[in-house]
């Protein structure tokens, strides 16, 4: 058996693979009671002899628990590690295919990238941009203040009430100063006289 706990010498970061495989074994294990070695490959799409060895060295760093032979466990810390890859994933999958409008396979591709390079702070500030865009119908130059805004207070009723109450207001206001200006033609019109 491969034992959980930490060595001292490997105390270095975890590599994108590694986190790709913490990510599938917690992903595995939502799906399945057990999860096996190959399983794990089959997800990760390699061979079963490069997940052991990947399973050896996610064991010695104090990971997972794995017996030749036998099932896969995350420890407690391993499946904290599982469990914040897959919601950097998914806030990044979500963010870039609704919000960017990328196709999905791409924004799963990119995502995958993505994951390894945020730390968990700008990922929740990530997830307060895509509520405050979704919510907040104030838009403009003094956007990126409103954000600031929602990051420090929040969304609450009230305030997103009284918000759109004077949103539509100055939409009003601006309509009609729309309708009270004469149309002046197009400085790029393309007239062509012949």
């Amino acid at each position: 058996m491969v034992p959980a706990a930490k060595k001292d010498s490997d105390n270095r970061p975890l590599t994108p693979a590694m986190e790709d495989y913490l990510e599938a074994i917690y992903q595995i294990g939502q799906e399945k009671k057990i999860v096996r070695v190959k399983d794990i490959a089959v997800k990760m799409d390699v061979k079963m002899p490069t997940v052991t060895s990947m399973l050896k060295n996610l064991g010695g760093r104090g990971y997972i628990n794995y017996e030749k032979y036998g099932y896969v466990d995350l420890t407690g810390e391993g499946i904290s590690v599982g469990r914040e890859i897959c919601r950097k994933h998914g806030v990044l999958y979500h963010f870039l295919k609704d919000i960017l409008n990328v196709d999905p396979k791409t924004a799963d591709e990119e995502a995958c990238k993505m994951e390894h390079t945020l730390c968990s702070s700008t990922l929740d500030r990530l997830v307060k941009f895509m509520e405050f865009i979704q919510a907040c119908p104030r838009t403009g130059e003094g956007w990126l203040e409103y954000f600031e805004e929602f990051i420090r207070d929040g969304r609450t009723h009230a305030k997103c009430a009284r918000c759109t109450e004077d949103f539509t207001l100055e939409f009003k206001e601006r309509v009609e100063s729309l309708r009270g200006q004469k149309e002046e033609p197009d400085n790029d019109s393309r007239d062509i006289q012949v």
